[in-house]
Parts: C-alpha cells; structure tokens; sequence
C-alpha cells in the first residue's frame, strides 16, 4: 500500500497516551509519498489504560447471554460517562488547535486524511488476561442457565477527515477510497484476532439515529461472537442449501440474482456493484448494495471494485438526501445508518454461504416524522412496515433522476445504469 509509483493509501502506526492504537491513512501530499510524517506522539498526561485503580486491575467489559434467545448482551457501566454532544471547539475527534499545549482529541495531529484508532469507550475490548483468549463462559450466580464470558473484542472509530462539517459526499469519491482502503486493512487486521468472529464496519450519521459526535466518521466493531443478524442470514443460508441440494449456493448471490430477475425494485448498476430496495424492506427508506462477484469481506475486494464501490456508494448517499422535500421544497438531508455485513471469520461454511453486503436505511419516513420501533417491533422483534418496497423504490428512482437534472452527481465519472 506504501511502495512504488502507484501509491494510493499511506498507512502510520501509532499509540495514544493511554496505549491505544491509532493509525493514519494518508491520500495526500506530502504524507501519501513519507516526504512528511503526521504527528506521533500524544502529549495529553493520560494514565496507560490498564494500570490498576487503587491496587486493582481494570477488568474489562463482560457479555451476558440472554437465556430466553440465546443472544449475548455486553455490558460496559463506563459508557454511561462518555462525551456526549459537545461543541465544535472541544470535540475529541477534531484535529489538535495548532499552538495549543493540551487538548483532550483523540487526534495528535493539527490535521489528518482518515485517522483510525480504538474507542476511548468501548463496549467490547481486551484487557491484557484476555487478548487473544476465545470467550470461556461461566455460570452467574452459579446457575447453568445464566452465563457471562469476557467480551474482548474491539471497537474502532473511523474518521472520514478533519473538518468537523463536511460529509463523505462533500469529500468526494478520492476520499472515500481511501476510507475503503482503511475499512479493508482494519477488516483484515481484526480478523486475525484467534478470538473475534465477525468485523462488522457501519456509520451512524445524524442526530436522530443517535450519534452524540458531530464530525464525519463510522466505526467497527469485531465481536467474540457471532451477532443475531449474522445467525438468522446463517440459518437462511443453510435452508436454501438444504432446499436446493447445492452446497455451493450462496445466500446474498441468491438473493441479488432474484431481484435483479424480477426488475421491479432495482434503482442501479456499474459494472462491479447492483443496488436495489429488497423486497421486504423494514425502513422507510432501505437499500441494500450487493457485489456482482460475491466477496467474504472488504480485504477480498480488487482495485476495480473498490474504484466503483466509492462511485456508486456516493451517489446512493446523494440520492437518500433527495429522497424528502419539506413544506417549502427544499430537500431534506436524512438521518441513516450504513451497515457493512462482511461473512464470519471462523465459520467455514458462513464464508462460502454469506458474503459482503451493504444494508442501507433511515429512521426519517417523512419531513419531521420517524419510524419509531414501539410495541410490536421492540417487544416481539416483529416488524412493521409503514410503506411498501415498490413505493421505496420508485420515489428512490424519481429522486435519482432530479438528481442527475441537477448536477448532483458532479465529481462521480464512473458509469452507471439506472434502471
């Protein structure tokens, strides 16, 4: 990634006062080419994070599993006291004030290109008893039904750039290279922690969806288990094996090729990448972003994919903000969450069966109206729509197509087929 002519991403390891990781992608001069080094020392007076308190080691965040579904539930007391909605001027993701001595940022450096390093609160994390150790349950309250086991996995925060109010559109699809360049590194590097069996990559953005940074950025998170979602495509992968008497027949492939059959749901295409509303959309507004060649996960992706992964992956985000008009036409930013489903780490059957895929969705169903999840969807898991996936799709056309009369596409050259 750092050699020869054709260098795209620069990557520099360093760590934080407290000992976390912290690494800098660079896709500009002078650090793209090493003739300069960003910041890499970090001057805040912060304790190494697993010194003991008084006399005491720091125990790590445990996970419980739930007896009644068989889900595990991490516990973390310590991010009831994290940083919530602070101002611009002391917002621990910005880049470090240039002169100024102290500063409690996450980031040395008075400026940066997409930075990642481990969340200062974590909800899954390794201490030094755990790191690289496989969850050994035990028993709570010495009761066989009721188990705990450490939850060391990690979690990573992911920042687009340093200006706190810009957005991955407004930075163009060179900068969104490189924060896919940073999605498969850090893919690849957590994956071969013996412990973690997913890596799961996301962005949460807007106030709504509950996001308490404002800054551009999205985080992954590497579970020592598989997470409910990934168990129910699990379970649908083997059914369709089972009906199908093919032990190579793939669940997302499967799925793409029947939308893309069918016709009626599909909003575009390049040549790498087909997006779509699926055919049982929970959100109001729901996409999902589907490989032509089925990958396991972000570090499986060549050069050509990753290019038309940044192209089409804008454009959807550009087209979910044309998506609502208010009372006076104006166009209505949403709130969403960009969900990267990459296929288990140590399952030899889920890598063959699942593979990456980007699910796509906004809480926002109407110009100051949410979806809320009440009785029926939080209590029993059992969803409820409030429009059709046919309706999603067809005002998701409409608004590609004011889209393209007003030039919103400008800086995004790769070709695409709308349908």
């Amino acid at each position: 990634m750092d050699g020869g002519i054709d260098i795209i991403v620069r990557k520099t390891a360093m760590k934080l006062a407290d000992g976390r990781d912290l690494f800098y992608f660079d896709d500009s001069e002078p650090y793209v080419t090493g003739q300069k080094t960003r910041r890499l020392d970090d001057p805040r007076p912060l304790p190494d994070r697993f010194e003991p308190v008084d006399g005491h080691p720091v125990t790590g965040p445990v996970m419980r599993r739930d007896p009644l579904t068989g889900d595990w539930i991490p516990m973390a007391s310590h991010r009831m006291n994290r940083t919530f909605l602070p101002p611009a001027d002391a917002n621990p993701l910005g880049p470090a004030r240039p002169g100024a001595k102290y500063q409690d940022g996450e980031i040395p450096d008075t400026d940066y290109d997409v930075v990642v390093f481990e969340n200062r609160f974590p909800s899954l994390m390794e201490t030094p008893e755990t790191a690289a150790v496989v969850p050994s349950p035990h028993q709570v309250d010495d009761e066989p039904l009721f188990l705990e086991a450490p939850a060391n996995g990690r979690c990573e925060v992911v920042c687009f750039g340093s200006d706190l109010h810009t957005n991955l559109v407004e930075m163009g699809p060179g900068r969104m290279r490189t924060v896919i360049e940073a999605w498969a590194d850090r893919t690849a590097a957590l994956s071969e922690l013996p412990q973690i069996k997913q890596v799961f990559v996301f962005e949460n953005h807007g106030q709504d969806i509950g996001v308490t940074l404002s800054h551009p950025h999205g985080q992954i998170y590497a579970y020592p288990y598989l997470t409910p979602k990934t168990e129910a495509m699990l379970r649908q992968a083997k059914a369709l094996v089972e009906r199908t008497g093919n032990r190579r027949v793939n669940l997302i492939k499967s799925v793409r090729e029947a939308e893309i059959n069918a016709a009626t749901r599909m909003i575009a295409e390049n040549e790498y990448w087909v997006w779509y509303v699926p055919v049982a959309a929970r959100w109001p507004i729901e996409f999902h972003l589907v490989p032509k060649q089925i990958v396991a996960d972000f570090p499986e992706l060549d050069e050509h994919q990753r290019a038309a992964l940044a192209d089409i992956y804008l454009r959807m985000l550009i087209v979910a903000n044309h998506f609502h008009r208010d009372a006076a036409g104006e166009y209505l930013a949403v709130n969403y969450i960009s969900a990267w489903h990459q296929a288990p780490i140590l399952e030899a059957d889920g890598r063959q069966l699942l593979g990456l895929h980007n699910e796509f969705f906004s809480f926002q169903r109407a110009p100051g109206k949410l979806k809320y999840l009440a009785g029926s969807e939080s209590g029993m898991g059992a969803w409820i729509s409030d429009t059709t996936p046919e309706l999603i799709a067809a005002r998701t056309r409409e608004a590609a197509q004011e889209c393209v009369k007003l030039g919103a596409f400008r800086g995004l050259n790769g070709p695409i087929d709308w349908k």
